[in-house]
């Protein structure tokens, strides 16, 4: 801590390098309680405090997304936990994640020691003659070895390289071919896997099952429990022998291996589907060339001497050298730890495997890989931390902290009123008899009845190792105390809350990937059910991303048929040839045995490829007649790409493709079809209109041009030519197509479904405003014609030159936003969320990250999505559906759901028995239900209750209401309600079984065997109460509570299960769990009691609630309070404020 400020290590988004940022300190109390009055309105009805995060309460976080080690750190201490280890396995691992921060810098700093090595060399050389590096040594079928080859890649050797041959010569050494790349057949595969290994890395083992078993037992309340079942064992078996001594230990034992086992189980199963999600998020796929044509397979797949084509946000699959490139920058943060971009030509060769390509495109020779490279090196070095919080965890565990803080209050204030009774002489035993008489009770008497009133207040696994152990030394009768009392703290403190979330979301990840989403964060399951706005790409999402050229202009005539080139001049076909041929990154791949064409590529270039192929294009031919000087890489912000190529002779052709309308501005003439040259001012309208025609039937419009340009004008110079501007004025126009990219089916009818559930879905892409209108109004994003007007509809540039404070006041009315640069996405983002939007962002290219990023949700695209998009996203959309994404809001809306539901169930029982034991201690100074009981019932509360509730499928009804607010109270007052009347009912209907239980109960042989009765049915009662309500907690609002209740099989099993084992614990298992059988009658008493909740619940529902919650009633009172506190400070002139 220096000056105040505490210095926290917090690791970023965007890199993986840690930084020190400086946390204020708190603020001075006056400078708090003023910043309170600021946050208050006037008018106490339209207060806003509940959307106002609370500094000062640790578990108040709204985004764990971007939340600093030092937040996640201080919710942890803040919380009330009996069992660590239990409630905290489910997070992030502060400590692991320190480490694993620890083992990255130091791999880092050996590639960056590498680097430094190398430009020392490199500035040696200058001056020194260095030794020639090694020959290359054969090794089997290829001309390098292994080491030789890795120490290429690994040092950077520029020198050896060079030795070599440079590029073409090390892939003549790798049998591999720079155009075509490697044969690829199983063979010889096989060869270069056994000679140069695969791209796979050693993973860490998972942990075992029995691992998982070690783990549960270590947990604080067990470890207790197990040793006194080893100290009732020996003591019991001591003095009454081993046929009877062994029950009191051995139940005890059994309900622990249960809780054991039954944890284990879960955890373990948890662990695989983690698992499996980290798996299917690294195996990327890419394209590779092999044997001539672009084939598309897993990132594991590649084999040194592979040939990867790059493109912006492509990852680096590999360690290798760069063949071509054309602006081709990498992001290298990854494995230096510093976000600098660094430039890629044949001065800087070498690419590490994990970087990102930034800007431009290249083609790469793989010289190492797997565990031969150093990303290699540093994932087999970290191991996969799937623990993440999420605000929902967070909040659950403040609830949690708060249920725990008043039993421990209540646990205080009985063991004070009963040690009272007890000194006073109030207190009786079985036979009426004082148990305390002052100056008569012996000592030994006396702490022993203490131990007892202990054991009713504080712990029944606490209580029964201590009991026992003083009962030992004090040398007192083993048959004076009541066996393992039920406790008020165990009952109270919920710690199956914050597990029910993990549950929950483990289930709704699983499911989602069938419904193909793919989720990186856990947060991001819950956050989607609060989205109030879906900002959606147009291409390939709320379309099929299937293009085909379905209409072409050249010069003034349309073709029709589009690929109608019989009434084209050859030397126009051939400058529509050529420029589509080499202003690409697909590829055209002619079977040398005959047969279509293989067309790769984005979807726009397989169009426009597939239409010049029927055009009479020659794909390879053209490629080969032409040498390519210099790329500019289709851009997002400009909208268009160029290639610069030299002729067979000595003159240049200037290739442009792109946005039709902002091309036609920089042309200056067009080519007729005749082949003739004319000015184009007199036929801009015609082409405007031409234009404006195909986007209003939701064409994609792009415009092919070029100009001839003087060779002595091109850059000869090498660094210059990498800087040089292509020339994109005086452009001669070529042609014009209108590419048809269809809607989805079911689209139109996702977007309704998301208008009715409270969700404003606006459309925000790069093509033309009247194709993204028309397109928007197929999709039912705009309802009719007259309501595409600004601002409803704008452009992108309109939208950016607004103040900040106008794009706030206009972001809410925007629908569609067309001709839109990623930055433009990345404002409508900032502005929606300043205005309280809860925003889901989907986005596939490089360009989107920051938009991604800066969402509430961040949905990138499996299919047409660039790594750098996907690694920003917080979840993944697979089939690139934008049905696939609605499916994610109701899993997002599931999720709150079944916590609240579980909440609800969980409370009741909570509420109940905790009166009931309270009343009666009090009342009597002894509870009706012991230690096996209480783990019984605490097991089918904490994981059979969450199991059961967590995985209630999604429902239509969700989808049509309001999304929930992000500071909406977690209990409702509907859920108060629920929670109210089955509570009382349960508390009333036990307590007169408590003390009135023996007069309707059949008389047994002894008063003894009569209060065991009494006690089983209360406990039978209690247990079949709960079970009868969980069907209630399923439908918090609904009437009819067993709706789908057969679809969800998991549910059914656990409440039949829970209900069997029941039978068997007071039927057969009496000797362990202290009770009796119950005979028919007394079975229906329990029946009935438990069925009684049903129509209880229908009832409670007919009961209104008010709609101001009522945490924020009760919270009013405070605000008041703060205010005026807040409000007489400042006015106190000696307020020190700059303390």
């Amino acid at each position: 801590m220096t000056n105040g400020h505490i210095t926290v290590t917090v690791d970023t988004r965007h890199s993986d390098a840690t930084e020190q940022r400086r946390i204020p300190p708190p603020p001075p109390p006056a400078a708090a309680a003023s910043a309170a009055v600021n946050l208050d309105y006037d008018d106490d009805d339209h207060n806003d405090d509940d959307d106002v995060a609370d500094p000062n309460d640790p578990f108040d976080i709204q985004h764990t997304k971007h939340a600093p080690i030092e937040t996640l750190r201080r919710w942890r201490q803040a919380a009330l936990v009996l069992n660590a280890s239990r409630r905290f396995r489910y997070t992030l691992d502060l400590k692991k994640e320190e480490e694993r921060q620890q083992k990255k810098s130091l791999i880092r700093a050996h590639a960056q020691v590498i680097r430094a090595a190398l430009l020392f060399r490199l500035a040696g050389e200058r001056e020194l003659v260095v030794t020639a590096p090694t020959p290359a040594h054969p090794v089997g079928d290829f001309g390098i070895g292994l080491e030789q080859l890795s120490s290429v890649s690994k040092e950077q050797n520029t020198a050896a390289l060079e030795e070599y041959g440079g590029v073409k010569g090390l892939s003549n050494l790798l049998r591999s071919n720079l155009d075509k790349g490697i044969s690829g057949d199983d063979a010889d595969l096989l060869k270069r896997k056994n000679a140069y290994g695969t791209n796979t890395y050693p993973r860490k083992k998972g942990r075992s099952f029995w691992r998982f078993l070690w783990e549960a037992w270590q947990d604080l309340t067990l470890i207790i429990l197990i040793i006194a079942a080893v100290v009732s064992l020996v003591l019991g078996i001591k003095t009454e022998g081993l046929s009877e001594g062994w029950y009191d230990g051995g139940s005890i034992a059994f309900a622990v291996f249960l809780v054991i086992v039954v944890t284990a189980v879960s955890d373990y199963r948890q662990s695989l589907q983690f698992k499996n999600l980290n798996a299917e998020k690294q195996n990327i796929q890419l394209e590779v060339m092999r044997g001539g044509r672009t084939v598309k397979l897993s990132i594991f797949d590649i084999v040194v001497g592979d040939v990867v084509p790059l493109k912006i946000g492509d990852q680096v699959p590999a360690d290798g050298v760069l063949i071509t490139g054309h602006s081709l920058a990498v992001d290298e943060s990854s494995m230096t730890g510093e976000s600098k971009i660094v430039h890629k030509d044949h001065k800087s060769p070498f690419l590490m495997s994990g970087c990102k390509v930034a800007d431009g495109v290249g083609v790469m020779l793989v010289t190492g890989v797997g565990i031969n490279t150093e990303w290699g090196l540093l994932m087999a070095s970290i191991s996969e931390d799937n623990g993440e919080e999420t605000p929902l965890q967070v909040r659950l565990n403040g609830v949690a902290t708060f249920i725990g803080v008043v039993g421990l209050s209540v646990a205080v204030l009985v063991l004070a009123v009963l040690l009272g009774r007890y000194f006073s002489g109030h207190s009786t035993d079985d036979d009426g008899n004082v148990e305390f008489v002052a100056g008569k009770t012996k000592a030994s008497t006396a702490v022993d009845g203490v131990i007892k009133i202990f054991t009713i207040a504080v712990s029944a696994s606490l209580n029964y190792f201590v009991h026992l152990l003083l009962q030992t030394f004090s040398s007192l009768k083993l048959n004076t105390e009541p066996c393992m009392q039920v406790t008020i703290v165990v009952v109270a403190v919920p710690e199956g809350l914050p597990l029910a979330v993990t549950l929950t979301l483990a289930y709704s990840m699983r499911k989602m990937m069938r419904d193909k989403a793919l989720v990186r964060r856990l947060s991001a399951c819950e956050t989607m059910g609060s989205a109030t706005t879906i900002c959606s790409d147009k291409t390939g999402t709320l379309t099929l991303n299937q293009m085909t050229v379905v209409e072409a202009y050249v010069g003034r005539n349309k073709l029709n048929p589009p690929d109608d080139s019989s009434k084209l001049n050859p030397e126009v076909l051939s400058l529509i040839n050529e420029g589509i041929a080499q202003n690409t990154t697909g590829n055209v791949f002619v079977p040398k045995e005959g047969g279509e064409a293989e067309i790769s590529g984005s979807p726009t270039e397989k169009a426009i490829l597939s239409w010049a192929v029927k055009l009479g294009m020659n794909f390879s031919l053209l490629r080969s007649n032409t040498t390519v000087l210099h790329v500019f890489p289709f851009n997002s912000e400009k909208k268009r790409g160029g290639v610069a190529v030299k002729l067979e002779g000595s003159g240049v052709h200037i290739h442009w493709k792109g946005a039709a309308e902002i091309l036609l501005g920089a042309c200056t003439q067009y080519l007729d079809s005749d082949g003739h040259l004319q000015s184009i001012e007199g036929e801009q309208v015609a082409f405007k209109e031409a234009i404006d025609n195909m986007a209003a039937r939701s064409l994609r419009c792009v415009a092919i041009a070029y100009r001839s340009y003087e060779l002595d004008k091109v850059p000869s110079n090498e660094d210059d030519l990498e800087q040089w501007s292509l020339p994109e004025n005086d452009l001669v126009l070529l042609a014009i197509v209108g590419i048809k990219d269809p809607c989805r089916p079911g689209v139109k009818e996702a977007v309704e479904l998301c208008t009715k559930a409270g969700v404003k879905v606006r459309m925000v892409t790069g093509d033309n405003l009247q194709t993204a209108r028309a397109i928007a109004l197929e999709c039912g994003i705009l309802t009719s014609n007259e309501e595409a007007v600004e601002p409803v509809i704008i452009e992108g540039k309109k939208f950016r030159a607004l103040s900040e404070k106008e794009r706030e006041q206009i972001a809410k009315k925007i629908a569609v936003m067309g001709r839109s640069s990623p930055n433009d996405k990345l404002l409508l983002v900032q502005a929606l969320r300043k205005g309280g939007e809860v925003v889901a962002v989907t986005g596939d290219g490089t360009n989107d990250a920051p938009a991604l990023h800066e969402a509430d949700i961040g949905l990138s695209m499996g299919i047409q999505g660039t790594e750098v998009a996907k690694e920003s996203s917080d979840i993944i959309i697979l089939d690139d559906n934008f049905a696939s994404v609605v499916k994610v809001v109701r899993w997002g809306r599931s999720v709150y759901a079944n916590i609240q539901k579980f909440i609800q169930f969980q409370l009741t029982v909570n509420v109940a028995a905790l009166v009931i034991n309270v009343v009666a201690a009090i009342s009597s100074g002894d509870v009706p239900l012991n230690a096996v009981q209480l783990l019984w019932v605490n097991l089918i509360m904490d994981t059979l209750g969450a199991l059961a509730l967590a995985t209630e499928p999604p429902t239509d009804s969700l989808m049509r209401r309001a999304p929930v607010g992000r500071r909406e109270p977690l209990i409702t007052n509907v859920m108060w309600r629920n929670l109210v009347v089955q509570a009382v009912y349960q508390v009333t209907v036990l307590l007169v079984l408590n003390f009135a239980g023996e007069s309707f109960i059949p008389k047994q042989e002894t008063k003894s065997l009569d209060s065991q009765t009494k006690n089983t049915l209360i406990f039978n009662a209690f247990v079949l109460c709960q079970i009868f309500n969980e069907f209630n907690a399923r439908k918090p609002e609904g009437m009819n509570v067993f709706q789908g209740v057969t679809k969800n099989r998991l549910f059914m099993g656990i409440v039949g299960m829970t209900f069997i084992l029941q039978i068997i614990i007071i039927e057969f298992l009496g000797k362990f769990t202290k009770t009796v059988k119950l005979d028919w009658k007394l079975w229906i008493a329990s029946l009935v009691i438990g069925i009684v909740s049903w129509p209880l619940a229908v009832a409670g529902k007919l009961i209104p609630v008010p709609k101001t919650p009522l945490s924020r009633c009760l919270a009013k009172p405070l605000r008041r309070w703060r205010r005026s506190r807040a409000q007489s400070q400042l006015n106190t002139p000696s307020t020190n404020f700059s303390r």
